[in-house]
C-alpha cells in the first residue's frame, strides 16, 4: 500500500465536482489532487453535482461495496478519512421537484446553472471553507456553470482545474485512477494489448479566473437569487459608476441600482452631492460646533424632508453646530447602507471619503457622474445654495 503525506488543513477542504454518466472523472481528480508533488490537496468533504441517471452510475460505481471504485482509491492509497457518502451526491430537479435525467433545452440548461450556483453560493459563504472546483465531467453547460460560479462567488482561497489522462486511459470504462501496483485492464480496441492501469498518468490542469465574491453585494452572496440574476447583478457592478439623487422620495439610482435611503443619510449625499457640482472643495471633518457644516446641512435636510414634517430632533442636535461624532455616525451609516446593497467594489464611487493631512472629505465621483433631481422647492430663493437640477 503506498501513502502519502497527511494534509494540513487551515480551512475544511471541499472538491466540488460535476459528473454525467462517467463517475471516473471524480476519483481521476480526488488522485490528482492528492498525489501531486508540489502541494497534495485532499478533501475533507466531496460534493457531486450531477443529473438522476449521473446519481444512479456514481452510486453503484464510487460507493457500493463491490467495485467502490472511491474506496478503493482511498485504500490504496491510504488517504485519510474523506466525508463522501449518497447523501453528498446532488441531483438537479426541475422547479416541480422532479429530478432532471439529462439536459436537453433551455430549460434544463437553466435548472442546472441555478442547481450549481446554490451549491457554490452554500459553500462559498463559509469563511472557514477552501473549495477547489473540478469542471472536468457532465456536459459542457455544467462545465461552464460551474466555472462561471466560482466567479461570481470564488474567494482568494478557492480553485478551479480540469482534469486530464494519459492515452489509452482517457474515457475508459474501467479506468478509475492509475493503480499503485500493476492492474489488467481490457483494450476497448481489437488486436491491442490489455492494459495496465499503473502505467496511467493524471493530472491536473489549473485554471484561472476572475474572483468576484468578496466584491460582491451581501444580498447576492447570501441570497437566492437564480443564476440568471447573479449574472446580472454581478454585471451591474462592474457598469460605469452614475449617481442620480432623487430629493422627494428618498432614493438614489447607482448605475441602474436603486437604493432607499434614511432622510439623514439621503441629506449628507445630497450636501455633498451639491459641493461637488457646485465646485466645492473638499471638506474638513468638523471638530467642535461646526456652524457653517451644520448650516449647509440642515439647509439640505429641509430640502429631503419637507417643513410639514418635523425635523425638529435633528435641529435641535445641530443647533450648538455638527459635530465630530454627528459627521462620523452619518457618514459611517451610510456607507454600510451602500455597501450592504452595492457590495465594497460597487460601492466604492459612491462613498464620502477623505484624504490627506488632515483628511478632507469629498464624494469621490467627477460633477458630470452626478445627477441631484431638486423635486421640492428650495426654502426661499436667497438661501444661499442654488438649484442643482
Amino acid at each position: 500500500m503506498s501513502s502519502l503525506p497527511s494534509p494540513t488543513n487551515r480551512c475544511r477542504k471541499v472538491l466540488i465536482a460535476v459528473t454525467g454518466l462517467s463517475p471516473q472523472v471524480l476519483t481521476e481528480t480526488v488522485f490528482a489532487l492528492a498525489t501531486r508533488k508540489a502541494e497534495p490537496w485532499i478533501p475533507d468533504e466531496i460534493v457531486l453535482i450531477t443529473t438522476a441517471r449521473g446519481a444512479e452510475n456514481a452510486r453503484l460505481q464510487l460507493l457500493s461495496d463491490d467495485p467502490g471504485w472511491f474506496f478503493r482509491l482511498c485504500r490504496e492509497w491510504a488517504l485519510p478519512p474523506i466525508e463522501f457518502r449518497a447523501e453528498s451526491i446532488f441531483v438537479v430537479r426541475r422547479p416541480d421537484g422532479s429530478a432532471l435525467d439529462d439536459i436537453r433545452d433551455d430549460q434544463d440548461n437553466l435548472c442546472v446553472a441555478d442547481g450549481i450556483a446554490s451549491i457554490v453560493r452554500k459553500y462559498a459563504l463559509r469563511p472557514d471553507t477552501e473549495i477547489h472546483a473540478s469542471i472536468a465531467g457532465g456536459r459542457k453547460t455544467m462545465g461552464y456553470c460551474l466555472g462561471y460560479a466560482m466567479s461570481l462567488f470564488g474567494r482568494a482561497q478557492d480553485h478551479l482545474s480540469h482534469v486530464l489522462v494519459s492515452s489509452p486511459f482517457e474515457n475508459h470504462p474501467d479506468f478509475f485512477y492509475p493503480s499503485a501496483k500493476p492492474r489488467i485492464i481490457r483494450s476497448l480496441d481489437r488486436g491491442f494489448d490489455a492494459l495496465d492501469a499503473s502505467k496511467a498518468r493524471v493530472w491536473l490542469g489549473d485554471i484561472p479566473f476572475v474572483r468576484l465574491g468578496e466584491g460582491l453585494p451581501a444580498g447576492l452572496l447570501g441570497g437566492t437569487s437564480s443564476f440568471a440574476d447573479a449574472v446580472r447583478l454581478a454585471q451591474r457592478q462592474l457598469s460605469a459608476p452614475m449617481l442620480e439623487l432623487r430629493r422627494a422620495t428618498h432614493r438614489i439610482t447607482c448605475a441602474g441600482t436603486t437604493i432607499d435611503l434614511p432622510p439623514i443619510q439621503m441629506a449628507f449625499l445630497c450636501w455633498f452631492a451639491g459641493r461637488k457640482l457646485r465646485g466645492a472643495p473638499p471638506l474638513l471633518k468638523p471638530k467642535t460646533g461646526g456652524h457653517s457644516e451644520a448650516a449647509e446641512f440642515l439647509l439640505e435636510y429641509r430640502r429631503v424632508v419637507p417643513l410639514i414634517r418635523d425635523t425638529g430632533m435633528t435641529a435641535e442636535r445641530l443647533s450648538a453646530g455638527m459635530d465630530k461624532s454627528f459627521f462620523e455616525e452619518t457618514n459611517s451609516k451610510l456607507k454600510r447602507t451602500l455597501v450592504e446593497v452595492l457590495g465594497p467594489n460597487g460601492a466604492l464611487p459612491y462613498l464620502v471619503l477623505g484624504s490627506g493631512r488632515p483628511k478632507r472629505y469629498e464624494l469621490g465621483l467627477g460633477k458630470n457622474l452626478i445627477r441631484l433631481v431638486d423635486e421640492i422647492p428650495s426654502e426661499s430663493p436667497s438661501d444661499g445654495v442654488s438649484n442643482l437640477d
